[in-house]
């Protein structure tokens, strides 16, 4: 068992909450100064015509963009909870899902292999100076630290990919025993986005319900590698 896992830098507690006072003074102020309701429908106007602009990049370059930009520090969510609504309507939702799927392995894919290959140095500087310390791991033991490294909460997303291709992991290993794990999670997320955004209650109820599953095995496999991990321990 790998005896140490990556552990980040503790989150900025003061800054986090100067930025949480500081968008609800302005929400606060956007509130008192104007009409509620009509500052909901500007904001909606705005959405609708955002996602309308995107719909007409079409869905190839919004599927290139979901592999290639989580890898260089953009949050994945950003593009799994807006894409069903999205191109759900032109795509369908089974087609919205499989391409959320390819673009999340080809991200998985890309990221892995820059660091295994191309960026190397770079990318092994980069996650030491973010706080994250790779641990020794004996070839045996290469399955235990991908799934400790998906279920450890708090590493990024692209931090998992990265160390996990600096650690020389094999890539079949890597790509199976990694989906597992994110894929499902990938699809909740995408149906959770879809539903909430266009407010269907027994669509969200479901999403929601497939979370709460996906955390609950999480759970159960994280105290599985805890107790192995103290038995490992013991004398």
């Amino acid at each position: 068992m790998p005896s140490e896992i990556p552990s980040g830098k503790k989150l900025p507690v003061r800054k986090l909450v100067i930025v949480a006072v500081v968008v609800l003074a302005l929400a606060g102020g956007l509130i008192l100064t104007g009409d509620p309701r009509a500052l909901l429908a500007q904001g909606r106007e705005q959405w609708e015509r955002l996602m309308l602009a995107v719909r007409s990049a079409g869905p190839l370059a919004y599927f290139s963009a979901m592999a290639i930009f989580p890898g260089l520090g953009a949050p994945m969510l950003a593009f799994s909870l807006p894409v069903g609504t999205i191109f759900g309507p032109t795509l369908g939702m089974p087609m919205v899902v499989f391409w959320s799927l390819v673009a999340t392995l080809v991200n998985m894919t890309l990221t892995y292999a820059l660091a295994r290959r191309g960026l190397r140095p770079i990318l092994d500087a980069m996650v030491k100076r973010l706080g994250y310390k790779l641990p020794a791991v004996e070839s045996g033991d290469l399955t235990d630290l991908i799934v400790i490294l998906r279920l450890t909460p708090g590493i990024p997303f692209l931090v998992q990919n990265y160390l996990l291709g600096l650690a020389d992991v094999p890539v079949g290993r890597y790509l199976v025993v990694s989906s597992l794990f994110v894929l499902p999670q990938a699809v909740a997320f995408v149906l959770f986005g879809n539903a909430l955004m266009t407010g269907q209650g027994k669509l969200i109820l479901a999403a929601v319900g497939l979370l709460v599953a996906i955390a609950a095995g999480t759970h159960l496999v994280r105290r599985h590698y805890g107790a192995k991990a103290k038995a490992a321990a013991k004398p």
